[in-house]
């Protein structure tokens, strides 16, 4: 938001220096970013006299200029303007001065004759488009005058930084008021006069709103025998210092009122409008519609129109329609005010990608009581500079009223937030001079009623926070909370509980070598196509900032996959990456249709050991991670887990569900070939994801029991089965578990060998006998070993060799 300290003199009587406003906006939370002069090549050019003027003796085009500078000798300039005459003022480029363009002005001979100069036009000043002839000043100027002085463009432009949620300084006079409740300063409105007459705008034009929620108001007035032309030199002048672009007397116009109160306006040639009528109305179909820029958009059915009684004619807040648009012979003007709901506004301008000054004030937010002003305002300068006649009235649709809020505050709850002394009396003229209402009430309670312009006002905080601003948040001072909590003291929330659990699992992931990444919770639908991924149980984003974060994540996968892949194209290939985070499904049972998990995602991809002698040259394969898993699973002493083989899933192959008793865990696998080429990856990728919420709950169940280590010595035996392909080691695991004497201390799978010419596998399990308390015999160890044997012999499909 550009504001011009010129202008804001005339709402408000500020006396002090620039550098202490630009600091009392910043403290103010309105950050200056810039401050700088709003027409930067000027200062180098004066203004001059003409004193006599005769043809260029060479050329008939030319005339041949001397001019006074207010030195003690005119210079002499060749002039090929046909406006030149004796005795006009005009801008004057010296020789040596550079130009708006960056061309340089050097004295030099134009047919057989010195040029000391340039007289100007007012495209080679930046001012405007006219270049027919040179620029005249008024005569009230000295001859050597600077010609911003001349034409009393000197100013301060300042570049303040507006937040989302204050809407009612994207004005002149918004940020007025709070120059005004700083200083305890006077605030000055516009002058809004109008001469009115007969008949009755309500009368000729009508006005309906048939979706009051998001149109609150819309009111409108009539100007006829509008003369159409350019605007004066001050109002041009004004606009370009404010970064905009001088059109027309009437569309001018509509942009400075905007500027000056934040209240958008359009204006509507009546004469090609049906009726004439006003309806708000939303789209009901898909149409196309051309803006006034000339593109024609598909529209959606809930985008919201401006119809005429046939068709529509603008697009509500954003912009106006072609059929509709001003133009020199248009000489009756309908002129619109309104207040649109900023979620409806928003909606649309993002789908569309169009945003406008109007749009981007409608989202924030416009003063509903003050329309009528700001509309006043630009009739009253029509008027003023067309010569237009105003009908009386407005033509209005009110379907919902602005109504105050009303805000309980507690001075004594404000100091003890703030750490301030903020005294009631200070409390209350703050509060007074940004337009809230206040009754005192009793006992230290307040009732605070808004004014229409705060919108970001709802809460009692709200009001500790204007407090604060204007007393200076720099005041507060900088103590540390004292914090009466024993280092013992323990907090047996469940926040707590999940906190820890989480830190605990982030500490063995790193203690065995992971990596840890974080993703943003939103990804895009394209990344999720690509893992197949059904499209009815994502959450879409209504308004996503970008088409690569629309969607909230179903699952880690996307998040890890895409930080693969910014390593991989880096050349940094051999990952072992790891990320605790939340996920994100549809669930229509729920208020919120969100149901969260958090979730333990797990990629590896690259060699298993480092690339150096004498590590062998191997890549990652499912054992490695694998044995992640029931790494994890030991650590948290759950180290039972079943692996049951998942024939069909969307992204991995092979897959693998990860169970323990009937609670699903998770799953693990390769990433299809696919999608491994979308992720740039050069090896295997394996991907691993957890339920850390069903983790945490087994984990609170686990009892964890100490057993002293025997001091006896440990006896192995060696049991090698034959089995077919098609038996899993999980069952004979089951088994060896079920008919498990207390001798047996451990067993593993030592071996797996196939013979060749036959399907079947020789499997060397080796079993490890202790007892507590003595030294095993052979024939104890041989009795429980060959019934062990024999119990799965008889349970299973296998033999011995």
């Amino acid at each position: 938001m550009y504001l011009s300290l010129n202008w804001l003199l005339e709402c408000t009587p500020y006396s002090g220096s620039v550098d202490e406003l630009v600091h009392t906006l910043t403290m103010l939370g309105l950050e200056v970013e810039e401050v700088s002069e709003p027409f930067p090549s000027l200062p180098p050019f004066r203004a001059g006299r003409i004193l006599d003027c005769r043809q260029h003796p060479e050329a008939d085009s030319l005339t041949l200029c001397r001019v006074d500078l207010g030195g003690e000798q005119p210079l002499d300039i060749v002039c090929g303007a046909p406006n030149v005459e004796p005795g006009l003022y005009v801008p004057v480029a010296p020789a040596g001065t550079e130009l708006p363009s960056g061309s340089r002005v050097e004295r030099t001979k134009i047919r057989g004759r010195t040029s000391e100069g340039m007289i100007l036009s007012e495209k080679e000043l930046g001012l405007g488009e006219d270049h027919s002839g040179i620029m005249v000043l008024g005569e009230h100027v000295s001859p050597g005058t600077p010609l911003l002085e001349a034409l009393d463009l000197k100013d301060s432009i300042l570049d303040v930084e507006i937040t989302p949620n204050r809407g009612d300084c994207l004005s002149i006079l918004g940020i007025a008021r709070e120059v005004a409740a700083s200083f305890g300063l006077p605030l000055h409105f516009p002058p809004t006069g109008l001469q009115q007459g007969p008949p009755d705008c309500a009368d000729s034009v009508s006005v309906s709103v048939l979706d009051g929620p998001a149109c609150p108001l819309y009111q409108a007035r009539v100007a006829e025998k509008v003369h159409f032309g350019a605007s004066p030199d001050w109002l041009r002048y004004r606009l370009l210092a404010m970064g905009q672009r001088p059109v027309n007397a009437v569309v001018d116009i509509t942009n400075y009122v905007m500027l000056e109160t934040g209240q958008p306006l359009h204006a509507f040639d009546l004469d090609r409008l049906a009726g004439p009528g006003i309806r708000v109305d939303r789209s009901g179909s898909e149409r196309d519609f051309t803006t006034l820029d000339g593109h024609t958009r598909r529209l959606s059915p809930e985008d919201l129109l401006i119809w005429d009684l046939e068709r529509p004619v603008a697009l509500a807040g954003i912009m106006g329609g072609r059929d509709t648009e001003i133009s020199p012979d248009s000489s009756r003007l309908l002129l619109e005010s309104a207040v649109f709901d900023p979620t409806t506004i928003r909606k649309t301008a993002r789908r569309l990608g169009l945003s406008s000054e109007s749009s981007y004030r409608f989202e924030r937010g416009v003063d509903q009581v003050c329309s009528r002003m700001a509309l006043d305002r630009a009739a009253h300068l029509i008027q003023r500079l067309t010569g237009a006649e105003v009908r009386q009235g407005v033509s209005q649709s009110e379907p919902i009223a602005w109504r105050p809020q009303r805000i309980t505050f507690r001075p004594e709850r404000a100091r003890s937030l703030l750490a301030l002394d903020a005294t009631d009396g200070f409390c209350r003229r703050t509060l007074e001079a940004h337009g809230c209402g206040i009754d005192t009430g009793k006992d230290g309670v307040w009732t605070v009623t808004t004014p229409s312009h705060r919108k970001d006002l709802s809460r009692e905080e709200d009001l500790v926070e204007e407090v604060g601003r204007v007393y200076g948040f720099e005041e507060i001072p900088e103590d540390l909370p004292r914090v009466a909590k024993s280092l013992h003291q323990e907090s047996h929330t469940p926040e707590k509980a999940e906190d820890d659990f989480q830190r605990k699992i982030r500490q063995w992931a790193k203690g065995i070598g992971l990596q840890e990444v974080i993703n943003y919770s939103f990804v895009s639908s394209a990344d999720l196509d690509a893992l197949n991924l059904p499209r009815e149980s994502r959450l879409e984003l209504a308004n996503p900032l970008t088409s690569e974060q629309d969607t909230l994540r179903p699952v880690l996968a996307p998040g890890l996959l895409l930080s693969l892949r910014l390593n991989v194209d880096r050349n940094s290939e051999d990952l072992r990456l790891f990320e605790v985070a939340r996920a994100f499904e549809l669930d229509t049972r729920l208020e919120t249709r969100s149901r969260e998990t958090t979730r333990l995602g797990i990629a590896l991809h690259g060699s298993r050991y480092p690339r150096s002698w004498p590590w062998p040259g191997e890549t990652t394969d499912f054992l490695d991670l694998k044995g992640v898993v029931q790494n994890l699973l030991s650590t948290l002493h759950l180290d039972r887990e079943d692996w049951i083989e998942q024939v069909e899933h969307p992204y991995l192959d092979p897959c693998a569900r990860i169970r323990i008793g009937k609670e699903d865990l998770g799953y693990a696998g390769q990433l299809k070939v696919e999608a491994s080429r979308r992720y740039h990856a050069r090896h295997p990728v394996w991907l691993a994801e957890i339920d850390l919420d069903r983790l945490q709950a087994m984990y609170r169940r686990v009892t964890v029991t100490y057993t002293p280590w025997s001091r006896y010595p440990p006896v192995f035996r060696d049991m090698t089965l034959v089995a077919g392909p098609d038996l899993a080691f999980e069952r004979i695991r089951h088994q060896i578990e079920t008919a498990r004497s207390p001798l047996l201390d451990s067993f593993a799978l030592l071996d797996i060998y196939q013979p060749p010419e036959t399907s079947n596998r020789n499997l060397t399990l080796r079993m490890v006998y202790r007892h507590p308390e003595r030294t095993l015999t052979d024939r104890e160890v041989d009795n429980e070993h060959g019934a062990l044997g024999d119990h799965l012999q008889r349970t299973l499909p296998v033999r011995f060799p």
